[in-house]
């Protein structure tokens, strides 16, 4: 996911969840260190964990099916995009390095479009999206990033994925508690 500077309360539920998360300390790093050593499709890796900030299990056949249905937008034009904007970072031979920059910027901002429409189409799939319900945010983070795991027939790095599921569980409890403040100071008046 490309580093953004967009305001959190737009486009959907789970594009707000990813901008918040992506934003925590470790997390770009641990996002970037997975697409690029195991191969991981970052939307669809956070989609897995806004499910689990949601407590909710996805069993390893519906992953499967989000993994394929997101395959085609992802290798067809969010990876092709990146790799572009990767390739522009250098420089060019040919074109002045403030103009290639530029240049970057903007096929930077259609990435990130890119990865915004993505995010969305997964956040639509939830509407038939079959999921169970979990114990916690950790255990639903574990089994859903396992269950992509198993879906993308890979291992992912171990660390970084331990950063994600600490970012999700901290910030899930975060909310819970700025949830139960507002709850409280509501009862009081």
């Amino acid at each position: 996911m490309a580093h953004t500077d967009t305001p959190d309360n737009q486009g959907s539920p789970l594009w707000r969840f990813s901008l918040r998360t992506y934003r925590q300390a470790g997390v770009a790093d641990a996002c970037i260190a997975l697409q690029d050593e195991c191969g991981v499709d970052v939307n669809v890796l956070l989609f897995f964990l806004w499910l689990a900030a949601e407590k909710k299990l996805v069993p390893a056949l519906n992953a499967r099916a989000v993994c394929e249905q997101a395959a085609l937008w992802h290798g067809d034009v969010v990876a092709p995009l990146r790799a572009v904007r990767r390739k522009l970072k250098g420089g060019s031979t040919l074109i002045e390095r403030n103009t290639a920059e530029l240049f970057r910027t903007r096929i930077k901002a259609v990435e990130l479009e890119a990865e915004r429409l993505q995010q969305e189409a997964l956040f639509a799939m939830t509407a038939n999206l079959e999921a169970e319900p979990a114990e916690s945010v950790e255990a639903a983070a574990r089994a859903n990033v396992l269950a992509y795991e198993q879906a993308a027939a890979r291992a992912f790095t171990p660390g970084a994925v331990e950063i994600l599921i600490a970012a999700v569980a901290a910030s899930a409890e975060r909310h819970r508690a700025q949830h139960a403040d507002r709850d409280h100071r509501g009862n009081q008046e």
